[in-house]
């Protein structure tokens, strides 16, 4: 996949044709005028303030990789104003078996809130799937916002994330003590190490993505906190060899009883168990703290078992990635499976993409091969959604579950359930 290529591939003949019925313009966001007006569009449509010069500097750095598409009203009190905004970028999601398969990740999706229900929405998420398979993605990918709008479009709630908080003083350390050591590092060594070491681990978690470029820099994540960056802090691990084992960027709230500061982890990946245990009794040893709080962790944390009292931890889970199959032969066989067996999936798909029957053989090994039809009479039948195999796709739900849902018929669940599970939680560790 040829990333260049695709940001600047031409606008689905499609939406153009939409929208310039509706009245609006569908454009590329290039240029620099373009780009500054996507900028202010976006930032509205999250409901944040006018970017500054230090936001836009923040953000021209973190999105310049990204397929930006706007579209204008030329009718608008200032004409051509940027009313609708779009994001995509080729990226890879981690499947089942440390293996990765090229997707299209989906960001920035806005609508201005005088232009509801006009169609923009409906235009920008189409073409973009439609420019997504002419480019060869098997798989989209979003990290969701407004969970309701996207399985129309035919995602699926994927992997989930935790956000725990943790009352220190209730923490008695019962995890393992570790070897290697801990030090404060400079906002600019996090940004030369954390991707390194993202890049690291990020096949090991079903639901992973290639952390975006530029992303790491420029903690914390978001352009309001830009002004807010001096007050992050970076901790790594290093093993007893002096190898960077693990990470961690947090930030300090105040309070006005100084013993009960808030701490935020905003950034943490560890590639061995001991730079994960060293890191979070760091934490949670930290002097004048009461609360550790951390966001997109798995349900599952290791983490539980180190608290003596695990009450101390209140864990909230949310839906947070959500994958789209675009291409059904080629997602199927680009991740293994636990087990041998075949199935035959009969999928429906509003959009067309994925409609269809497919005969999944999954040999002793794990590898799956897929063909198109009812090819294997004697095999179980699965009979689904688009939006319910992105779901199954990483093994983060059973098939069991969906069906008392009443999201899918199956012929035998069990084998199902054994074909498509995941011996590690689905899990992303960051927004995009």
């Amino acid at each position: 996949m040829d990333p260049e290529r695709y940001r600047t591939s031409p606008l689905d003949p499609t939406a153009v044709a939409e929208l310039a019925a509706a009245g609006f313009e569908l454009q590329l966001a290039e240029d620099p005028a373009a780009t500054e007006a996507w900028y202010q569009a976006v930032r509205r449509g999250f409901h944040g303030g006018e970017y500054t010069a230090e936001h836009k500097a923040v953000r021209g750095a973190r999105v310049g990789y990204r397929r930006r598409t706007i579209v204008r009203d030329p009718l608008a009190e200032a004409p051509g104003e940027v009313v609708g905004t779009f994001a995509t970028w080729a990226s890879e999601l981690t499947v089942p078996g440390e293996l990765v398969v090229d997707a299209c990740a989906v960001s920035s999706v806005t609508v201005a809130p005088t232009h509801r229900r006009r169609g923009i929405l409906r235009s920008l998420m189409s073409g973009a799937l439609r420019e997504a398979v002419a480019a060869g993605f098997p798989v989209a990918m979003l990290t969701v916002t407004e969970s309701t709008i996207y399985p129309r479009f035919g995602f699926g709630a994927a992997a989930e994330a935790a956000s725990w908080t943790i009352d220190t003083r209730r923490v008695r350390w019962t995890g393992p003590t570790t070897s290697g050591r801990l030090d404060f590092i400079s906002r600019e060594r996090l940004g030369e190490v954390a991707p390194i070491l993202h890049e690291r681990v990020r096949r090991r978690t079903p639901g992973e993505a290639q952390g975006p470029s530029g992303h790491w820099l420029h903690l914390p994540r978001t352009e309001a906190d830009a002004e807010k960056a001096t007050e992050l802090r970076v901790v790594q691990h290093r093993d007893d060899a002096g190898e960077v084992q693990g990470l961690v960027a947090y930030t300090v709230a105040g309070a006005a009883d100084e013993t009960q500061h808030k701490v935020t982890v905003e950034f943490l990946a560890t590639a061995t168990d001991d730079a994960y245990a060293a890191l979070w009794r760091f934490l949670l040893e930290l002097d004048l703290v009461a609360t550790v709080t951390a966001h997109e962790l798995a349900a599952d944390e290791s983490l539980r078992w180190m608290l003596g009292d695990q009450r101390a931890a209140t864990v909230t889970v949310l839906d947070h990635q959500y994958v789209r199959i675009l291409d059904v032969v080629a997602a199927l066989e680009a991740r293994t499976y636990p087990a041998a067996g075949e199935l035959v999936l009969s999928v429906a798909d509003p959009l067309g993409f994925a409609t269809g029957e497919y005969t999944l053989r999954v040999d002793a090994s794990g590898i799956g091969r897929v063909e198109v039809g009812y090819t294997a009479p004697d095999a179980p039948r699965l009979t689904l959604g688009v939006t319910e195999l992105g779901s199954l796709y990483l093994g983060g739900v059973r098939a069991r579950t969906l069906a008392a849902a009443g999201r899918l018929e199956a012929t035998d669940l069990d084998a199902v359930d054994d074909l498509f599970r995941s011996r590690v939680t689905p899990r992303l560790s960051f927004w995009y």
